[in-house]
């Protein structure tokens, strides 16, 4: 099978490297995380210049019509620099399901705005009792003559504050954990009784909890149809599972590069590091693991970019082993590193701590080992 990138995805790998290599320096990376909003809008108004924020896009809609292995390219450069953008919550997740199931007047509405950076979307699914689930949903619309009303919290939502509006999903019919009965709508981020409390992650990216006090969703707000929400719901989540397992891919690479130059270059008892047999093993080792996500991330992209039959299992089965490679990884190379490893003067801790957050986006490794062998 052919692996390599086509001509076009070169260039945009090519281009998006050298962006990170000139630009994201640790150094201006947490001068721009002290500093609000959490990201650089001067970035992100390059990146809408350089088409990357159309790039997952129908040409309809104004994009450029590339699909989810087109954005594995963006993404795993966008590890290697940990990119602060908000380009997986407002093209890839927001983004996502207007472009799958939002109509024509939404999405002429939003998507020309998103793609040109004006306006931002963010996805809000997760809830503080629905665990990994993304069918566990509490938040339920209560009916009016013209819609419903929503009361109730969403929690970490990515880059929620920085937001114009958000895909919301909450229930209109079954039960809590039914996966029919969810509804998506497009909530504006100023509608009145929508609370925005937005707070820094771990990572140093943006999150957020928004609080619905009888907000009013009308008909004009739903995404798709009433009730039939988690199909989309769950093929946007898996091309997030997708764009962060390439993500964690480049942050790997960059890790157990690091690790290696520092072995040669850090001497011990008159030798390099790199001369002892025990860590030339490790490092090996943590190259294995790199090397088996990003060959089971080419093949679950793949499935899902052409629908696969196998598409579902090959994204539980990806995201198990990145949360398990990740922690290898990044805990090898902070003890390499020694007490350094955990300083915010070396980027390694840097690295290790997105590593940690993607393990726990959209469900965490043991959730994906039984949804894998269920």
């Amino acid at each position: 099978m052919n692996f390599d990138l086509s001509e076009e995805q070169q260039l945009v790998s090519d281009s998006i490297e050298r962006f990170v290599q000139e630009n994201y320096h640790l150094d201006s990376r947490i001068a721009i995380v002290k500093k609000s909003p959490g990201y650089s809008e001067e970035y992100w108004k390059t990146m809408s210049e350089l088409g990357w924020l159309g790039l997952p896009f129908s040409e309809d809609d104004g994009g450029f019509g590339g699909d989810q292995i087109d954005t594995m390219v963006l993404m795993e450069q966008f590890g290697k620099g940990l990119v602060l953008e908000p380009y997986l919550a407002s093209i890839i997740l927001g983004g996502g399901a207007i472009k799958r199931a939002g109509n024509d007047e939404q999405r002429q509405a939003w998507l020309e705005g998103v793609i040109d950076g004006s306006k931002q979307l963010a996805l809000a699914y997760a809830e503080p009792e629905s665990g990994d689930e993304p069918h566990n949903v509490a938040l339920a619309g209560s009916k009016t003559s013209d819609g419903y009303t929503l009361t109730g919290t969403k929690c970490m939502v990515l880059h929620g504050g920085t937001a114009t509006a958000f895909v919301v999903s909450f229930r209109t019919s079954g039960g809590t954990v039914d996966q029919s009965g969810i509804t998506l709508a497009l909530i504006p981020a100023d509608r009145e009784g929508l609370s925005i409390q937005a707070f820094p992650t771990v990572d140093g990216l943006q999150s957020s909890e928004l609080t619905f006090d009888k907000v009013a969703v009308t008909a004009a707000d739903i995404i798709g149809d009433v009730d039939g929400g988690f199909e989309t719901l769950n093929a946007t989540i898996n091309d997030g599972i997708l764009a962060v397992a390439a993500e964690a891919v480049g942050a790997m690479e960059v890790l157990y590069k690091d690790t290696v130059a520092y072995t040669q270059d850090r001497e011990q008892f008159d030798h390099p590091l790199s001369d002892f047999q025990v860590l030339q093993h490790r490092m090996v080792e943590m190259f294995m693991e790199y090397e088996q996500c990003k060959s089971l991330l080419f093949r679950a992209t793949m499935e899902v970019a052409s629908n696969g039959e196998d598409a579902q299992r090959c994204v539980h089965a990806l995201k198990h082993l990145i949360g398990k490679a990740s922690f290898f990884v990044g805990e090898n190379a902070v003890q390499t590193h020694g007490g350094m490893g955990v300083t915010e003067e070396l980027r390694v801790g840097h690295y290790f701590k997105r590593l940690l957050v993607i393990e726990a986006q959209f469900g965490n490794t043991d959730y994906h080992l039984d949804q894998f062998a269920a």
